[in-house]
């Protein structure tokens, strides 16, 4: 009897981790949603500015439903539109990723790129993740200059390592970025410096929100962080949250919208759209956008 019952709990483990696996693969990682927070950063009685925040598409050739679903977020009529890398995750992602972003570009918009813009993604051990001195391993090289072209070429800002002033809703906005910080490719000293004081509004973007950075600028008086990477943990644990952040970030900050402490700043991270392609599964993390909504303090 002892036998049978080890039998049938070994048996119905065995069931339940395949169809949360499942779940994961085939489910999940398919539920677009579209993320609201309200964020007051900005003067007394002005009127709200909505910022359509995007990260980590990891694109590959023929992901269809995910880039109708973005493009459909033209819909939500942005004022400005900031995507924090990650786009591709395949050497013939670009097409993929303008026919997503097309509707987008006729907003203004910014962008920095993340690791997986420069290298494709390559076979590892999930389990990796949990190792905070693992070495970096690049893939095979991406077409970054080709889509930095057509991004410029529509008229979003390049932030990478780069600082410049847009009009946006109406409004004078300065933004700051760096390359990605996950590969040693961010130079915020380029960038640095205290925010004008003639900007009706600041914004600081990374792809990966190393607290380093995020305490430079939210020194420098950035009223709203902006960054992607961590995926929100992709496979969380309901009540628990994310198990890793791949990063210098707290778990507890791995997605959605946060005060940075110690300052005035708001720090948004995106759990992203996409996923590694060789750990395609999403569990208690579903793909997301966010549209940030910021009004007076």
């Amino acid at each position: 009897m002892r036998k049978r019952t080890v039998f049938r709990l070994a048996a119905g483990t065995v069931l339940a981790g395949a169809a949360t696996l499942a779940y994961a693969s085939l489910v999940e990682r398919n539920l677009f949603t579209l993320r609201r927070y309200d964020v007051p950063v900005l003067a007394t009685d002005t009127e709200p500015l909505r910022v359509l925040h995007l990260s980590d598409l990891h694109m590959m050739p023929g992901q269809a439903r995910k880039q109708d679903w973005v493009a459909s977020l033209a819909a939500t009529d942005p004022d400005l539109v900031v995507v924090t890398g990650d786009n591709m995750a395949h050497v013939d992602a670009v097409p993929g990723v303008i026919r997503a972003l097309a509707p987008l570009m006729e907003f203004p918009g910014a962008f920095v790129f993340g690791s997986n813009d420069y290298t494709g993604p390559v076979l590892k051990n999930p389990f990796s993740y949990f190792q905070a001195d693992r070495e970096y391993a690049h893939g095979v090289n991406l077409p970054a200059g080709e889509l930095r072209d057509l991004f410029t070429g529509a008229g979003w800002a390049d932030l990478n390592n780069a600082r410049t002033t847009i009009k946006a809703g109406g409004r004078l906005i300065e933004l700051a970025g760096v390359d990605d910080p996950h590969v040693e490719r961010d130079d915020y000293a380029a960038v640095a410096g205290p925010v004008s004081a003639t900007a009706d509004l600041s914004i600081g973007v990374t792809h990966t929100p190393e607290p380093r950075l995020l305490d430079e600028m939210a020194a420098d008086g950035f009223d709203l962080l902006l960054a992607g990477h961590t995926h929100g943990g992709q496979v969380c644990v309901p009540g628990v949250g994310a198990l890793v952040t791949n990063c210098g970030l707290p778990r507890s900050m791995a997605k959605g919208l946060h005060r940075w402490p110690g300052s005035n700043s708001w720090l948004h991270v995106s759990a992203g759209l996409g996923t590694h392609p060789t750990a395609p599964v999403r569990f208690a993390c579903r793909p997301e956008a966010t549209l940030l909504t910021l009004i007076p303090r």
